[in-house]
């Protein structure tokens, strides 16, 4: 009984120091200067809030921007390119200066890029996609070099403390409920850490998170995992209605096709639990693998390539041992054929990126079978991925997590693969002597196995030096097979040999 009345005693306490808040008038409403509790808030963005979301225009859900602010902004397909927007346009009518946009690949226009926003915004890429190359070449955006693991933890650790965060949304459901639809990747560890929250009673409580603007649209795919988010997590929510980007791939080339065909048929097993990059060859490997059974899907992101393997049932996650049953992924771009096929689908879980790219995680999978590529590869096998040059192209992503990860497959049947065209578009060999000058290196030569070109699969585990020259160069255009040999006998003084 002392017990009971002793709990009853220290919850009034608590409610009355929770009520005893000091409160400073900030921005029309009434800041509390103490940080939050869980019986105000919560940080875990399902648990739903005794409090609603504010309905405004774009224009004016982005009217606290300030200079000096960090803005998060969600990735690929669901970047809210209609607040983005908005912010530009009130960034520069506002005389504003010195704010930072952070995001990982983004589809759309990306207005703060542009040259007349110079000093108002600059982008802080995690992973650069085509509308911040320029802007990163020409030294007016930054490029940061990080595993795609690894960037919740930017926002875990406070090491990225954003002032506000644009997403897109679906309309809540009847009970709250909103879904981050095709991307997840990083953006729940960024809305973990909001910095305020507007209740039902207008007062802002002060802590460590920051507010959260969602552009709702009905357009965007409700989709299950680590995306579900409840309304009353979201500051504001302004109304949308418009298409969601689409990427289309090129056609795939000849080229392109035989280096599928041959990582189809010689690399993957029946059962084996894939992860793909982006890309006309992880889109020609996956059509070539109509024949196979019980494939499964882990990865950090899919397109549309993976839809007709569903409906033959070459896809069925039967065989993978995490998640069981589910194609997984953080992220995904495609066209509408893959937003329709994704919504309200519960065979795919979309998770948070520390969890799909850990490679303690993917390497409990059977056969995990991990296909990526890269821009150039020396005779050592040191890999260059996120650049051409010194000129930033990419990103690290997610190729070091998931090569890893499938060499450390538990079974001991994973391929790590790299796939790419023998030579550039203009005919330079993407086998090269050494690394062009100024390229960086994601992909380690002790990461590396397979090697794979048109002309065939070069295995690099438990090579010496002189025996991976030997291999790569065996799979290079053999234009260019006589020179790489030379040049290996100048840096190895030594023959390349298979012995």
């Amino acid at each position: 009984m002392k017990m009971l009345q002793r709990g009853k005693l220290l919850c009034l306490a608590f409610r009355r120091s929770v009520n005893n808040f000091q409160t400073t008038k900030m921005c029309g409403v009434m800041m509390r200067d103490k940080h939050r509790t869980y019986y105000t808030q919560t940080m875990e963005p399902f648990h739903p809030l005794n409090r609603e979301p504010v309905w405004m225009t774009a224009e004016d859900a982005v009217k606290p921007l300030k200079s000096g602010d960090l803005v998060f902004v969600q990735s690929a397909a669901m970047c809210p390119n209609v607040l983005v927007n908005a912010m530009c346009i009130h960034g520069k009518a506002a005389g504003l200066s010195n704010i930072t946009v952070t995001h990982m690949h983004t589809e759309g226009p990306a207005l703060y890029n542009n040259p007349e926003y110079e000093g108002i915004f600059r982008s802080n890429s995690l992973f650069v996609g085509s509308n911040s190359r320029k802007a990163v070449g020409e030294g007016r955006a930054d490029y940061m070099p990080i595993f795609l693991s690894e960037i919740p933890l930017l926002f875990h650790t406070g090491r990225m403390k954003p002032s506000i965060a644009l997403i897109s949304i679906t309309p809540p459901d009847a009970h709250g409920f909103c879904s981050l639809g095709a991307s997840v990747d990083c953006t729940r560890a960024a809305l973990q850490h909001s910095s305020f929250i507007i209740d039902d009673s207008l007062r802002v409580y002060s802590h460590s998170r920051i507010p959260i603007s969602g552009q709702v649209n009905p357009r965007v795919p409700r989709t299950f995992g680590d995306g579900i988010i409840h309304k009353s997590h979201v500051d504001v929510m302004v109304e949308v209605d418009e298409p969601l980007p689409e990427l289309v791939f090129k056609h795939t080339s000849k080229i392109e096709t035989q280096i599928g065909e041959i990582i189809a048929q010689n690399l993957v097993e029946d059962g084996a639990t894939l992860q793909m990059g982006i890309g006309n060859i992880p889109n020609a490997v996956l059509r070539s693998l109509k024949g196979h059974r019980n494939l499964g899907i882990h990865t950090e992101m899919f397109s549309d390539g993976i839809v007709p393997l569903v409906d033959c049932g070459a896809i069925t996650n039967h065989e993978k041992k995490t998640q069981q049953g589910k194609i997984v992924s953080a992220f995904a771009n495609g066209t509408q054929k893959l937003w329709d096929f994704m919504h309200d689908n519960p065979l795919i879980a979309m998770k948070d990126v520390a969890f799909t790219n850990n490679p303690w995680i993917i390497c409990q999978n059977p056969k995990v079978t991990a296909i990526n590529s890269c821009i150039e590869v020396d005779l050592t096998g040191q890999v260059v991925s996120d650049s051409i040059g010194p000129r930033i192209y990419s990103g690290v992503g997610g190729q070091v997590d998931f090569l890893r990860g499938a060499k450390l497959s538990s079974d001991g049947r994973g391929k790590p693969i790299l796939a790419f065209p023998s030579t550039t578009k203009d005919g330079k060999s993407k086998v090269v002597p050494v690394l062009h000058e100024g390229a960086g290196i994601v992909t380690t030569r002790a990461h590396v196995q397979y090697v794979v070109t048109e002309y065939g699969i070069a295995d690099l585990f438990g090579k010496n030096l002189r025996q991976r020259a030997y291999a790569l160069i065996n799979i290079a255009h053999p234009d260019h097979r006589e020179a790489l040999e030379q040049a290996a006998f100048e840096r190895l003084k030594c023959l390349p040999s298979a012995d």
